[in-house]
């Protein structure tokens, strides 16, 4: 609100004006003057509901298209391993073919040997590595142990001594643990 005293002159702690305006014509001013405040502070509120809005409605946009894109990575992911395994399947349905047609063992022995090494690249591909166990120390969040055995000397104590099932990590994460037995 706007006033303008020329002269201040006080009576009872209230500042009197020297003007000509009443004080009923100062009273419609102040009201004018606070319903534009009260009009600028809906007009604020308004926008900033307005924008709140919107910015919620892009966030749940960008939600459900990530979450449509992430199911979309997984399908494709998916498939193309599917696509690379088929080949592998291929090879040992031929295999199984020309196992009953011939006599010969050795051949049938060197096609299983290729089949084989074509499936562990196939692995080694997408990030599937065998973990080595046999010698290294026994680790609990790593290992999986199935019994114990005396150890030979005191070197041999909490080492791993024989492996009955392999275990694999994809990127360095264990996805099957390794079924040892532990020197003690």
């Amino acid at each position: 609100m706007k006033e303008e005293f020329i002269d201040k002159e006080f009576d009872n702690g209230q500042p009197v004006e020297a003007d000509s305006l009443t004080n009923n014509q100062s009273e419609e001013t102040a009201e004018l003057e606070t319903g534009d405040i009260v009009t600028d502070w809906e007009a604020k509120y308004s926008d900033l509901n307005d924008s709140y809005l919107r910015l919620n409605a892009e966030f749940d946009n960008y939600r459900k298209r990530t979450l449509k894109e992430k199911t979309e990575l997984l399908k494709l992911g998916s498939e193309r391993v599917l696509l690379d395994i088929i080949s592998v399947v291929d090879d040992f349905e031929r295999a199984l073919d020309n196992i009953s047609k011939t006599g010969d063992i050795e051949a049938v022995k060197d096609g299983i040997d290729l089949i084989y090494s074509k499936f562990v690249n196939f692995l080694t591909k997408h990030g599937v590595k065998e973990m080595e166990t046999v010698g290294h120390a026994f680790d609990t969040d790593r290992h999986e142990a199935i019994t114990t055995i005396p150890a030979q000397s005191e070197d041999d104590k909490d080492k791993i001594v024989d492996s009955v099932q392999k275990g694999y990590t994809l990127d360095d994460k264990v996805i099957r643990y390794p079924k040892v037995i532990v020197a003690k």
